[in-house]
């Protein structure tokens, strides 16, 4: 733990796994990463992988997949790898065959047709999913590193925090509510020089 509030080198408490964020530290010069929020869907031996969860796109759903009822739901940037597949999480569980929980209530993938139906029977249910382009991904090893870097902050995540996509202000929020001790990192400038 860090010694005194100013320090503004706290201690991760938590480990990556699957249904943990993972918040960028203020100083990460990762031009695609900056003050980004990551859930993590998988973790194992052989990578990671998951979603930016405080990236969109100026494009509704509808103007990319077509046969899907009119929404507004706002299309989020995953990450670079994979950025030509649309990829998308769910509040709706066992209504989609073959989805994933990856933290409570909040499940990944699952059949495209049959979640297709839902929304084209009720399309005030698109509020329960988030639709993202391409994903992140982190090869063997690779987050170890980058953690030890201190690239990356861990906490667990919360099907609220995950399913908003309004919240500008997801990383700034998600550190202050990691404790005190990084609440200081959320009013880091994006210019230090600028001070």
């Amino acid at each position: 733990m860090a010694k005194h509030i100013l320090d503004l080198d706290p201690i991760n408490r938590h480990k990556p796994g699957k249904g943990r964020l993972l918040v960028s530290e203020p100083y990460l010069p990762d031009p695609y990463f900056r003050r980004t929020v990551v859930l993590l869907c998988d973790h194992n031996e052989e990578g990671s992988f998951g979603f930016v969860l405080n990236r969109h796109m100026d494009m509704a759903i509808n103007d990319l997949m077509e046969n899907l009822p009119p929404m507004s739901s706002r299309v989020s940037i995953g990450g670079p790898v994979q950025s030509g597949e649309l990829y998308y999480l769910h509040t709706l569980g066992k209504h989609v065959l073959g989805s994933v929980e990856v933290v409570d209530g909040v499940h990944m993938g699952g059949d495209y047709e049959q979640l297709r139906s839902i929304l084209a029977t009720d399309p005030k249910l698109s509020k329960h999913v988030r639709f993202f382009v391409g994903y992140s991904g982190w090869g063997k090893d690779q987050l170890k590193k980058e953690l030890d870097q201190k690239s990356w902050l861990v906490t667990p995540a919360d099907k609220r925090r995950i399913m908003t996509t309004r919240d500008e202000d997801l990383w700034r929020d998600t550190l202050k509510s990691m404790g005190k001790e990084f609440a200081p990192l959320a009013n880091f400038p994006e210019d230090p020089s600028l001070n």
